[in-house]
């Protein structure tokens, strides 16, 4: 990918950064629009209910107040909303709740009004009559007997199950079982900026700008439930302040305002609250999972026998589906011979459950991480052997695994090898020895995760891309992902700059713009650079092939002969013999300036690429924590990170995506859950309840890589932005419990807090 004097393969400054410091970037909230209205929800205050009136007479007479919608008089005429195509038509959610509401914060009515105060007062105004129903808080509880049914007519709160090798005894032939039963907690996405959309009508149709991470496909969504022929639709994301999986979900909220806008024929906005925003955009995880292994006594593993029940929430959406990537990934980086894995997901009255950092990996790693730790701990064996006896050898890629995951390539042990003697494995070993014989009140704990995850899956190996020469002779390249933070101009402008010679800060990026962009599938699954970067990488060589036939036939020479040059293409060796960018642009579209077998058009190629398949990025980590004994409290003292995504187009970008992935695995390893009460209402519905870390709760992180390329792509790479999380959240919950394992303690749940911690010693002392 990188010859002498590349800029590949170096860390150069993001693009982005100058616009995003200076706050010259526009957000939703920062669009404005002529006439434009606000539309407040009002949303359902139970968990799970009948509807027996909603009484909207007070809020049409109040000030500023344009319009009330509900499901007993205008509700805009939209069909009930598909969150995930998997799922059957007879879960679908109701844009208004009309007989049910099915979680705290269902829609029941929405008001527009000519402020957004005006709004929220109206809303506040409505009044909703409710018969409460039993509420279902757990996947667990949804499977009961006599549990109440979200949807009675389905007959059972069971919308999706998995299952593999269920003929199989994973178990037999083995010396010892290690067994453990784990939570991976309900989560909230939290991104700096809460969800948003403005729509605004247009000349027979409609302008939606969204907070969101994949406008091509809620576009696709949007288009028939609006009634709009896709060509009157354009969707567009400006910047966006985060998105971590829940924003690439379609919501309701979105279609109020698009409806109302083109009912009301004014723009319509609506930005959610904080607390509106814990309650309205999906959740991740909510998984328990209980893991059997069987091993020998020198430590080989025999096979893995898996149970895995999760939340879908009210309404299924993708969140639903996901145990079967967790299914297909559940041997993490070992050869495991035998494999049982059997799942179900449950409807809850509680927020639909979507994708989140990861999405089904971080729960497959935690699953085999954790029940190879208890294994070791029952043989006597180190962890960090344990794993490494078991590694899947590089010489055996690329395979495809027991449970039909198509690895790429790997070398798993280098991996290990590197972050233990980043560590320094055998001296903090020997430092936890002499406390636990010192009897201190400070217990070290250390945690290694080893872990592979899967970039670009679910066949979102295939993305649009294009670059073309602007006249002024500087280049725009167009990528189907969509930006949201991770630094995609100063990848993109990096590849096509390698092929171009064109300066990187004349390189524009065009994405997130239905109108621009012909299609893409945005930016989820840590496929941006190994998709959209192999489709720009391309193009801008299929360009450099134009340019240099166009090049060759003015300068009189071969097209052989012609190089990049400052500014443009000249004769090898003859830099004074030069055409630049601008004329070769213009050129491009001028017949009388182009040779035989060139057609006039624009200097411009595009091209979907496909990877074929997706890759498997794979690393270590190591997790040093301390523990207080007499209170429970964990202190981050070191986290160790090898990732390997392949070969690293600019190592500043991949460190960025490493640094921010440990810090959200740690938050749940540490910190963060979604709780409701017994009636399902969230008590966790805001930053003063839902504990978000700080970089001050967080220690150092140290960050290296190996580098083992991908074949499924021309520039080796793999994906990194959820390596982090998926990587150090088992190492962090290891590291605990190796603190107080020699007080008999030999498992904690997610998160580790204080309490879990000190109940956890307590209930192993009176045991």
């Amino acid at each position: 990918m990188a010859g002498s004097g590349s800029i590949l393969g170096n860390s150069v400054l993001r693009l982005e950064d100058p616009t995003l410091l200076t706050g010259d970037g526009r957000y939703v909230d920062d669009l404005l629009e002529t006439g434009m209205l606000h539309v407040s929800f009002v949303r359902s205050t139970v968990a799970h209910g009948t509807v027996v009136s909603v009484d909207i007479s007070d809020a049409t007479s109040m000030p500023g107040v344009v319009a009330v919608y509900h499901a007993g008089g205008d509700d805009l005429g939209l069909p009930s909303f598909q969150a995930f195509p998997m799922m059957p038509e007879s879960l679908n959610r109701p844009v208004f709740a009309a007989d049910r509401v099915r979680f705290v914060g269902d829609i029941v009515a929405a008001v527009v009004a000519e402020t957004k105060a005006q709004a929220t007062d109206a809303a506040e105004a409505v009044i909703v009559d409710y018969e409460h129903l039993p509420a279902v808080t757990t996947a667990l509880a949804g499977l009961h007997g006599d549990a109440p049914l979200l949807f009675p007519e389905h007959g059972s709160n069971v919308c999706f199950g998995t299952d593999f090798g269920e003929d199989t005894d994973p178990l037999e032939g083995a010396d010892v079982v290690a067994e453990v039963t784990m939570v991976s907690q309900r989560l909230a996405g939290v991104p700096m900026e809460s969800n948003a959309v403005l729509a605004v009508p247009t000349d027979g149709g409609l302008t939606i700008w969204a907070s969101h991470q994949a406008p091509h496909s809620i576009h696709a969504a949007y288009a028939p439930m609006l009634g709009l022929d896709p060509a009157n639709l354009r969707v567009v994301c400006p910047w966006v302040g985060g998105g971590f999986g829940p924003k690439a979900a379609g919501y309701v909220e979105h279609l109020v305002a698009a409806k109302a806008a083109m009912t009301l024929q004014r723009p319509v906005k609506w930005v959610a609250t904080r607390s509106e925003d814990m309650v309205s955009l999906v959740h991740g995880r909510d998984y328990v999972m209980t893991a059997k292994l069987g091993v020998t006594t020198d430590g080989k593993i025999v096979g893995l026998d898996a149970n895995v029940v999760a939340s879908a929430g009210a309404y299924p959406a993708i969140g639903a589906i996901l145990p079967m990537l967790t299914q297909m990934m559940s041997v993490g980086v070992y050869e495991v011979p035998k494999v049982r894995f059997k799942a179900v997901t449950v409807m809850t009255n509680t927020t639909t459950v979507g994708a989140y950092r990861g999405a089904g990996r971080p729960e497959a790693t935690q699953l085999i991480e954790r029940v190879i730790d208890v294994a070791a701990d029952k043989i006597g064996m180190d962890p960090a052997q344990i794993r490494r006896i078991n590694f899947i050898p590089p010489a055996n890629f690329p395979l495809t695994t027991l449970t039909g995951a198509n690895y790429d390539s790997g070398e798993y042990a280098k991996a290990l090898d590197a972050a233990l003697a980043a560590s320094g494995y055998d001296e903090l070993r020997a430092d936890q020895a002499r406390r636990r014989a010192g009897g201190d009140v400070n217990q070290l704990g250390i945690g290694v995760s080893t872990y592979v995850e899967v970039t670009a899956p679910v066949g979102l190996h295939v993305e649009f891309g294009a670059v073309e020469i602007d006249d002024d002779g500087t280049a725009s390249v167009f990528a189907g992902t969509s930006v949201h933070g991770q630094g995609h101009h100063t990848a993109f402008a990096m590849l096509a700059s390698e092929i171009l010679g064109i300066p990187m800060d004349k390189i524009k990026l065009v994405n997130s713009d239905t109108a621009t962009v012909p299609r893409g599938s945005g930016t989820l699954g840590s496929r941006s650079l190994q998709t959209a970067g192999s489709a720009i990488h391309v193009a801008a060589g299929e360009v450099l092939v134009r340019a240099k036939k166009i090049a060759a036939h003015l300068l009189e020479a071969t097209a052989d002969d012609i190089v990049v040059g400052e500014g443009g293409l000249h004769v090898a060796g003859v830099p004074a013999r030069a055409t630049p960018w601008a004329d070769l642009a213009v050129a491009s579209k001028d017949p009388s300036k182009l040779p035989d077998g060139v057609e006039p058009g624009i200097l411009r190629h595009e091209l979907d690429f496909d990877g074929t398949d997706s890759t498997f990025p794979f690393g270590a980590h190591v997790s040093v924590v301390e523990v207080d004994t007499e209170t429970g409290a964990v202190r981050m003292l070191r986290h160790i990170a090898v990732d390997d995504c392949g070969r690293i187009l600019n190592p500043l970008l991949v460190a960025g995506q490493q640094h921010g992935g440990i810090a959200q695995g740690a938050a749940q390893a540490l910190f963060e859950t979604v709780q409701y009460d017994s009636d399902g209402n969230p008590v966790t519905a805001n930053l003063a309840d839902y504990a978000i870390p700080s970089a001050a709760e967080l220690c150092s992180f140290e960050t290296s890589n190996t580098q083992t390329d991908s074949p499924r792509n021309p520039l080796g790479a793999k994906g990194i932005g959820e390596s982090g999380t998926i990587g150090s959240t088992p190492a962090i919950q290891n590291a605990v419990v190796d603190a107080v394992s020699h007080l008999g303690v030999t498992h904690i749940d997610m998160p580790c807090s204080a309490e879990a911690v000190w109940s956890a010693i307590q209930a192993a002392r009176h045991a």
